[in-house]
């Protein structure tokens, strides 16, 4: 008697089935494989995907070799060729920002894959399909900028992430230019002076508290230097620095709204439970979660604070998974779990 061959579900991977999940930033971009059960085949992270308005001559502004770099070691890696990923998703700063910069980034995975089986979206997705698993809800993002990104019932929506000239409320950035604005102030006498400024003037290493120009300003400390000082502001804030302390609770507050705000764009009535989670180094300073987390409770709404179920390029992973029609099962899912992230606010 012939053996049946049995009928797969078309809803669940095949067993051979392999997501690419990338997670671009500003700071570094992560790579991850993983298979249908669950397993992380491999990993790479490279330097930061920050693309600008000037493209390169292959169209793609710069972001081209560190993703080339990053799929090949992880397909290297896994043994599993770039032809061979089932589906993929790329998160990438600045997707959606601008029409010049959101169509060379759609089009440069294809030639790094050498298909079309992929999407790309920005890096908040990827925060987002991390921290809640894909559920709907809202996630937080604060590192070097800021934003809010959330999904309910087919809708999306985003806020925040405006740039620091003029937004990314309470992210590194802000904290930074903040807790540099208190210093001069110290300096000059309008402000108490407190332990923010001998903080400062060590980490820096000023020789007079005007070196503080140059330094800042002509020392080529760029966006993510500057974000770098947020981590004085919070130590100073632990020393006592009342001012310090005060930038770091505004920023919590700050954070609450861009979840409020995008639970208002989503749709969320009052009465139903928001479930909300965060990701970004910021909210590893205690009394930035400390105030996230009143302000949510201050807020008309019934927010549900949740710790992040998965890092952002495991995110993009499931996501990748999801957008080809066969997301990993509740085993899958169980498998990839571990710790990720500072400890619920």
């Amino acid at each position: 008697m012939a053996s049946v061959k049995p009928v797969r579900d078309a809803r669940h991977p095949a067993p051979d089935a392999v997501f690419l999940g990338v997670d671009g930033g500003g700071t570094k971009t992560a790579f991850c494989l993983v298979d249908a059960s669950g397993t992380v085949r491999a990993r790479a992270t490279g330097p930061g995907t920050s693309p600008s308005d000037e493209a390169g001559d292959d169209g793609s502004f710069g972001t081209c070799p560190v993703l080339a770099e990053g799929v090949a070691r992880v397909c290297a890696e896994s043994g599993v060729a770039p032809a061979d990923v089932t589906h993929a998703f790329f998160g990438l700063p600045a997707h959606g920002e601008s029409p010049a910069l959101t169509a060379a980034l759609d089009a440069l995975p294809g030639r790094l894959l050498g298909h079309d089986r992929y999407r790309v979206g920005n890096d908040m997705v990827c925060a987002w399909a991390g921290s809640l698993g894909l559920a709907s809800g809202i996630n937080v993002i604060s590192g070097t900028g800021s934003m809010a990104y959330g999904e309910r019932a087919g809708r999306t929506a985003r806020t925040g992430g405006w740039g620091e000239l003029f937004g990314d409320e309470g992210s590194a950035h802000w904290i930074a230019v903040r807790g540099l604005n208190a210093f001069t102030r110290m300096s000059d006498g309008r402000l108490a002076p407190g332990p923010l400024a001998g903080v400062l003037r060590r980490v820096l290493g000023l020789g007079s508290d005007l070196d503080v120009v140059g330094r800042v300003l002509y020392g080529g400390l760029g966006r993510d230097g500057v974000a770098a000082l947020s981590r004085p502001v919070a130590e100073a804030a632990e020393l006592g620095d009342s001012a310090a302390g005060a930038i770091l609770a505004r920023a919590g507050r700050e954070l609450a709204l861009l979840a409020d705000a995008a639970r208002e764009r989503l749709g969320f009535p009052t009465t139903e439970p928001v479930p909300v989670s965060y990701s970004g180094g910021v909210f590893g300073a205690r009394p930035v979660a400390d105030a996230f987390r009143a302000e949510l409770a201050r807020l008309d709404a019934r927010f549900d604070l949740r710790p992040p179920l998965y890092e952002p390029v495991v995110g993009a992973a499931l996501q990748a998974a999801s957008l080809a029609g066969t997301p990993l099962d509740d085993t899958a899912r169980a498998a990839l779990r571990s710790p990720q992230g500072p400890p619920a606010p």
